[in-house]
């Protein structure tokens, strides 16, 4: 999934990046691989802190609010433009609107492209399961969304609610995260992808 979302942060990184002049040429394609890493390990701390109807929502909902007034965009754009701060020397105003041009655009262009059944390229169901390590994995996702049923009881409360579903998926971003701070998970990954 990783590789995917690189690209796709690539095919919308023209104008706020590469046509950028306050980003050094130099630096570019490592600004992408940073928005890459933002959003990835955002969307993964927010379901491992059980902020799954928030995910959800911004990849699977209708009417998606891709604009940094969504908590979950918010979060990211604001992690990227620490990263920004931090690693490649931008000032505030230029990292704070780079991030705010390119963060919603790619969310926007993941959440289209994870809606539309002609895409195979990226599915809820995917990306769900890179960020959690397979956690939901058999999980039929649109049926869950469109009426919660099936042996998801996983609290065992007798009933199967949107609690169960989160309680997989954090447990699962919980572990994907220890894994990356052993060098495996999505750290793991990224760091390969990045050099």
């Amino acid at each position: 999934m990783l590789e995917q979302l690189m690209d796709l942060v690539r095919e919308n990184a023209q104008g706020a990046v590469v046509n950028n002049p306050a980003v050094p040429n130099e630096h570019n394609e490592a600004v992408i691989g940073a928005a890459t890493s933002s959003i990835a390990s955002g969307l993964q701390q927010e379901l491992a802190s059980g902020n799954t109807e928030g995910v959800l929502s911004l990849l699977g909902g209708a009417g998606t609010d891709t604009s940094t007034a969504n908590p979950v965009v918010g979060n990211i754009s604001n992690n990227f433009i620490g990263t920004l701060l931090e690693k490649f020397n931008l000032d505030k105003g230029t990292a704070t609107q780079l991030a705010a041009t390119l963060i919603p655009t790619v969310l926007a262009s993941l959440a289209n492209k994870t809606k539309d059944p002609g895409n195979s390229s990226f599915s809820l169901d995917g990306i769900l399961n890179s960020l959690t390590g397979g956690s939901a994995q058999g999980l039929n996702l649109n049926g869950i969304l469109g009426g919660l049923s099936g042996g998801l009881d996983k609290n065992g409360d007798g009933q199967v609610n949107l609690e169960d579903l989160k309680s997989l998926l954090s447990n699962g971003a919980q572990q994907q995260q220890q894994q990356a701070g052993e060098g495996g998970g999505i750290g793991g990954l990224l760091k390969n992808l990045l050099g």
